[in-house]
């Protein structure tokens, strides 16, 4: 079966079960679809669920890349704010835990990949079309499958 981009790049992100059942609600995976059929009213708050829909899928692959702490209090105010039921709710809660997403650019140091996948987050948050974002969902699908996980393996392996 072919999964629409925007699907696979979250199945790409969440790999493993536990992390897809904890993270990926059925409204996260089927938001884009709705945001394609929303009525104009609502058009705004249905791009907003698609755009936290790729922050979070950027934000789970730089957490598993470097291991970082910062990147998973990010995934999880993204975690929150996906379940927002307006535009509002889903700006305050982000707005709420701004330190959260500010500590995740202090000192932080991070090899090459991490830094596409930061731009790819930077550039998702800033997206404000479908062109934009479709964008984003298509250089991220070819990132990630270059991403070098080993390290996550190797601790495997050592324990």
């Amino acid at each position: 079966m072919l999964f629409p981009p925007y699907q696979r790049l979250l199945q790409l992100a969440f790999p493993q079960p536990a992390d897809a059942a904890r993270y990926l609600h059925p409204t996260t995976t089927a938001a884009y679809k709705v945001f394609e059929q929303a009525d104009p009213n609502d058009i705004t708050y249905r791009f907003e669920r698609v755009r936290l829909g790729v922050a979070l899928a950027l934000m789970k692959l730089l957490s598993d890349l470097g291991d970082l702490e910062e990147g998973r209090a990010v995934l999880d105010v993204l975690h929150r704010a996906l379940k927002a039921p307006s535009v509002g709710a889903i700006d305050a809660t982000i707005q709420k835990d701004a330190a959260t997403f500010e500590r995740l650019y202090a000192d932080l140091y991070v090899n090459e990949e991490g830094e596409q996948l930061l731009h790819l987050f930077e550039r998702t948050l800033d997206a404000d079309s479908q062109p934009l974002m479709d964008d984003v969902i298509r250089e991220a699908l070819r990132l990630a499958p270059t991403l070098d996980f080993t390290h996550l393996t190797e601790d495997d392996d050592e324990e």
